[in-house]
């Protein structure tokens, strides 16, 4: 399997969790009207797709970059990346957490707002005359770049839900 094959299956492996965790975020509980009316006891928050980036990252990264998380930026290849996907206005909640020590479990997580993120992002570039925010940082094996971004320094409403 390729690098990225083994990274999926491995990210993968999460998806349950994950699914839980937004599950919690995502789905509410509707006025009483809807459930004496229209038989509604849980309602999603949107009728049309709603999409979510997911990455999780390994637990030796926790305790030096568990206040940021990262988005790919570059790759080798000229292919399009997620922060550029992201821009485009694809997505509307990005998830990014850190696994447990076992690796089975997750132990850090951040449900963010892509909409907020956006808007910030092209703020970021209007005021830096056009800079990139965040800090650019390559895979060891030069396999692709990410631009790491401190969760501190985002808006208040990034962030939807956390650990």
């Amino acid at each position: 399997m390729t690098g990225w094959k083994n990274d999926k299956k491995w990210s993968d492996q999460f998806l349950p969790e994950i699914k839980q965790i937004l599950g919690l975020h995502l789905i509410g509980e509707p006025p009483f009207e809807e459930d004496q009316e229209r038989n509604t006891d849980l309602i999603v928050l949107k009728m049309e797709a709603v999409r979510i980036g997911c990455r999780i990252r390994r637990n030796n990264y926790l305790a030096k970059y568990g206040n940021e998380f990262t988005i790919r930026a570059g790759r080798p290849s000229g292919v399009k990346t997620e922060l550029t996907k992201i821009i485009e206005g694809w997505g509307n909640y990005f998830f990014y957490g850190f696994s447990d020590k076992a690796e089975d479990s997750l132990e850090k997580w951040l449900l963010g707002d892509l909409n907020v993120f956006r808007l910030w992002f092209n703020q970021q570039l209007f005021r830096n005359k056009g800079a990139m925010p965040g800090i650019n940082k390559n895979n060891t094996d030069n396999s692709s770049s990410f631009i790491s971004f401190e969760i501190d320094k985002m808006p208040n409403n990034f962030t939807v839900a956390n650990t």
